[in-house]
């Protein structure tokens, strides 16, 4: 799997995603399709890509398997109400016992985001029912991103 990042500086975060990906693949890239429920993919199935943007930057992952990507900016300020909305039972105490609880409702919602993405089918139903922590190793910085990637591997999340 490779990542790639760019601040936006003022441009479109869409755009600059589309050209990480384009980098990613080397210039050339095959064709994009789009799943019933709207999750992009390449058309000849040989690698699998996910993009994310926040207000300052873009992401984009490339993999030979399937794979979800978010990203959100450390600095955001999130209301603690919204854990309540957000997240599971279980989360919402990992949330509540956190030694910071913006970062880490941040860092449950990237995750959050990033198998949304993986599986294709959205937030949806499932918003609820995970069972992420935190501390999850897949979290990493990136230029004061908080960064989820969830690769696909032996349909094994």
């Amino acid at each position: 799997m490779r990542i790639a990042f760019a601040r936006l500086n003022g441009r479109d975060g869409h755009t600059v995603g589309r050209e990480l990906l384009q980098q990613l693949c080397g210039g050339e890239m095959p064709e994009i399709a789009v799943t019933e429920l709207g999750k992009p993919y390449f058309a000849d199935n040989k690698l699998h890509f996910s993009i994310s943007h926040t207000k300052r930057h873009a992401f984009c992952c490339l993999s030979a398997h399937n794979v979800g990507l978010d990203a959100e900016e450390m600095d955001r300020r999130v209301s603690p109400a919204l854990s309540g909305k957000i997240l599971s039972p279980t989360e919402q105490r990992r949330h509540a016992a956190a030694a910071d609880p913006n970062a880490a409702i941040l860092r449950l919602w990237v995750l959050k985001e990033a198998y949304a993405k993986l599986t294709g089918k959205g937030l949806g139903d499932y918003l609820y029912q995970t069972d992420f922590d935190p501390d999850d190793p897949r979290i990493m910085i990136i230029d004061g991103c908080y960064v989820a990637v969830m690769e696909e591997k032996e349909n094994a999340v």
